[in-house]
């Protein structure tokens, strides 16, 4: 077992997606079973009053979790909440930061956030990742 060394103020930043595609919206619907047409249909999107399809939330999370996981591992992720800032549009580049907020014992707390490429916000959250692991220390 690895006691993994963290400071607080540490952080990792990375592109979790460099463009969303609406394939990668009709994949998520497939993958999560969510079919609303607001997420995978033009059309029945700007009947709705809104500019364009756009991705779920869920997407979003999942993509912001990718800088847990792979900082730290998905075996080690014990918490993890975001809210919803902003939609996630076709064409966006998604990038998330995550620092640790807080060290205690064998878990550390992150506040997450990411961001498109305007500098927006479209998810904000924290998560608690354990630092005791069955594999090698994170880069």
């Amino acid at each position: 077992m690895t006691d993994v060394q963290l400071a607080v103020g540490e952080s990792r930043t990375e592109v979790v997606i460099d463009e969303v595609t609406p394939t990668h919206l009709v994949r998520y619907a497939g993958a999560s079973g969510d079919f609303n047409p607001l997420h995978h249909n033009d059309d029945y999107a700007r009947e709705h009053g809104y500019p364009g399809l756009f991705g779920h939330g869920m997407f979003s999370m999942g993509l912001t979790a990718k800088v847990i996981t792979g900082w730290f591992g998905p075996e080690s992720l014990r918490q993890f909440g975001v809210r919803f800032t902003r939609q996630v549009w076709p064409g966006d580049q998604l990038t998330t930061t995550a620092v640790v907020t807080e060290v205690t014992g064998a878990t550390a707390n992150l506040d997450l956030e990411t961001v498109n490429q305007k500098g927006e916000v479209v998810v904000a959250g924290d998560a608690v990742v354990s630092l005791q692991t069955d594999k090698p220390a994170p880069r």
